[in-house]
C-alpha cells in the first residue's frame, strides 16, 4: 500500500505537540471551571436548515449524508457543525428545563469549515467556548466578566506555557449602532458590514463602500471612518467620540458599557485590552459588547479568540434566552506557534522511567517494580525486551525517558542525562518534579 498523502486543512499532530495541545487544554479547563462554567459536549451534526439559517456560510458547511440514502432524501441531511455556538443555541432550547439560569458552560471540541485552508485556518480544527446565558433578561456585568475570564486563561497560557501575550480589542454595537442613526443613517447593520473590513481594505476603501454601495453622503461617510479610527487603551475614547458632536441614547449606553469592560480590564490584566471602535463583528445576532483578540507580535494571524454579547440568539417563541459568549480557536493558535518552535514539548512520551528487565523469566520483577511506581502517581514503562543493558538505555534515550530502574523493588536508578547511578527504593523515591511530567519548553 502506497503512503498516504495529508489532507490539506486537517492537522493531526505528532505526539509531543498533542501534549503540548493537552497541557493548554487543562490550563483552560481548570480557568474555566475555577469561574463555575460546567463542562458539555453537543453532537457533531445539526440540521442543514439550522447551520444555514442565516445564510452567511452556507458555502462552508459539510453536509453528512448516509451512502446509500436516496437521491432526493433530504429529510435526513445533516452537516458538521462550523463553531460551537449554533449547537450551543440548539442545546439551550432542548434542555431549558433541566438548566439553572444563569447558566455558565465551557466547551471544547472539533469544528468543520470547507474554507480554504492557510495559516490559521483549517478544515478541522478545536475551539474552546464559554458563555453566559440568562433567562429572559442578562445583567449586562456578564459583558464584562466573560472576556476577563478568556483573558485570565490566555494570561496563564502567556506566563506558564509561553504562549505569546494577547490583546483584546473591545467595542459596542450599541455604540456603533446609536452613532449611526445619530447621523440618521437608516441601516446601521450596513455599515457595521463594511465597517468590519477596516483592518482588511483600509479607510478610504470603507468610506468608499459607504459612498458607493449604501448612498451616504461623503460627511455620513467621513464620521464613520472617523469613528472606526477610535482606539485607547483606557476610558479616554469616550471624549474623542464626544468630539465627533453626534447626539443619540443608544450611543450613550454603548459609551457606558464599553467603559464598564476597559476599567475593569485596566484593573484585573492592565495592558490586555483595548478599546477599538473599528471592531464590529460581521455576524448580525451580536447586540451589545464584542471582543476580537490577537496574539502580539502574530497579528498576521488575525483574530483568535472573538465574541459578543447577543439578547435573542436562542428563542422559542415565548422565552428569549440572551447571554454573551467568547471562543478561543485553540488550533489557529498553536499550530502556527509549534511550527515555528516556539512551543515544544521536553520528551515526547509521559514516562518518566523505563523499568529494565533482566530476563525475560524475571519481567514480573520489573511488572511490580512498575507498579509500586505507578502507584505513588510516576509515569513508568517496561522495557519491551530483555536486551543488554546498554540497548535498554539508548530505547530509553530514544524515547526520552531520563531515568531506567535496574533490579527489583528495592534497586537502583539511573539518570541517563548526567550518568548517576544511585540506589532506590520503588516505595519511596521520586524524580525530580520538573522530570516527573514532560514540560512544555519556550
Amino acid at each position: 500500500m502506497p503512503r498516504p498523502k495529508p489532507i490539506s486543512g486537517f492537522p493531526e499532530f505528532l505526539p509531543g505537540d498533542r501534549l503540548v495541545e493537552q497541557r493548554v487544554l487543562s490550563i483552560l479547563r481548570d480557568t474555566f471551571e475555577l469561574h463555575g462554567f460546567a463542562p458539555i459536549e453537543t453532537r457533531a451534526v445539526e440540521p442543514m436548515e439550522q447551520l444555514t439559517r442565516k445564510g452567511e456560510i452556507d458555502k462552508e458547511v459539510y453536509v453528512v449524508r448516509r451512502l446509500h440514502a436516496a437521491a432526493d432524501d433530504t429529510v435526513d441531511e445533516l452537516g458538521l457543525h462550523f463553531d460551537l455556538t449554533v449547537p450551543f443555541a440548539r442545546y439551550v432550547l432542548e434542555n431549558a428545563g433541566h438548566l439553572a439560569f444563569p447558566f455558565r458552560r465551557y466547551q471544547i471540541q472539533k469544528v468543520w469549515r470547507g474554507e480554504r485552508p492557510q495559516e490559521g485556518r483549517y478544515r478541522e480544527f478545536l475551539q474552546a467556548d464559554i458563555d453566559i446565558v440568562g433567562q429572559d433578561t442578562l445583567p449586562d456585568h456578564f459583558d464584562v466578566e466573560a472576556p476577563l475570564v478568556m483573558l485570565e486563561a490566555l494570561e496563564r497560557l502567556h506566563t506558564e506555557l509561553g504562549v505569546p501575550p494577547v490583546r483584546m480589542r473591545v467595542n459596542n454595537r450599541k455604540l456603533s449602532e446609536g452613532f449611526y442613526r445619530g447621523l440618521g443613517i437608516d441601516d446601521p447593520d450596513g455599515v457595521l458590514q463594511r465597517v468590519d473590513k477596516y483592518d482588511k481594505i483600509g479607510p478610504d476603501a470603507v468610506r468608499g463602500l459607504l459612498v458607493d454601495g449604501m448612498g451616504l453622503d461623503a460627511g455620513q461617510a467621513d464620521a464613520c471612518v472617523r469613528l472606526a479610527g477610535i482606539s485607547s487603551p483606557d476610558d479616554s475614547f469616550i471624549g474623542d467620540v464626544r468630539a465627533l458632536g453626534v447626539r443619540n441614547d443608544l450611543l450613550d449606553e454603548g459609551l457606558e458599557g464599553l467603559a464598564r469592560v476597559v476599567r475593569a480590564a485596566a484593573a484585573q490584566v492592565p495592558g490586555r485590552l483595548v478599546a477599538d471602535l473599528r471592531i464590529a463583528r460581521g455576524l448580525d445576532y451580536y447586540t451589545g459588547t464584542v471582543y476580537e483578540t490577537e496574539l502580539v507580535g502574530h497579528e498576521r494571524l488575525g483574530s483568535v479568540s472573538s465574541g459578543g454579547r447577543y439578547d435573542s440568539l436562542a428563542s422559542d417563541g415565548r422565552t428569549t434566552f440572551p447571554g454573551v459568549g467568547i471562543s478561543l480557536g485553540v488550533t489557529r493558535l498553536l499550530v502556527p506557534l509549534m511550527a515555528a518552535g516556539q512551543l515544544r514539548i521536553s520528551r515526547p512520551v509521559p514516562s518518566a522511567v523505563l523499568v529494565a528487565v533482566d530476563a525475560e523469566e524475571t519481567r514480573d520483577v520489573a511488572m511490580q517494580v512498575a507498579a509500586a511506581l505507578r502507584a505513588r502517581g510516576i509515569p513508568c514503562e517496561v522495557a519491551p525486551r530483555a536486551d543488554k543493558f546498554g540497548k535498554q538505555i539508548k530505547y530509553a534515550d530514544r524515547r526520552g525517558i531520563p531515568f531506567v530502574w535496574f533490579g527489583g523493588t528495592p534497586g537502583e536508578v539511573k539518570d541517563i542525562r548526567s550518568g548517576d547511578q544511585v540506589g532506590a527504593d520503588a516505595s519511596e523515591w521520586m524524580p525530580p518534579a520538573s522530570d516527573l511530567r514532560p514540560s512544555v519548553l519556550h
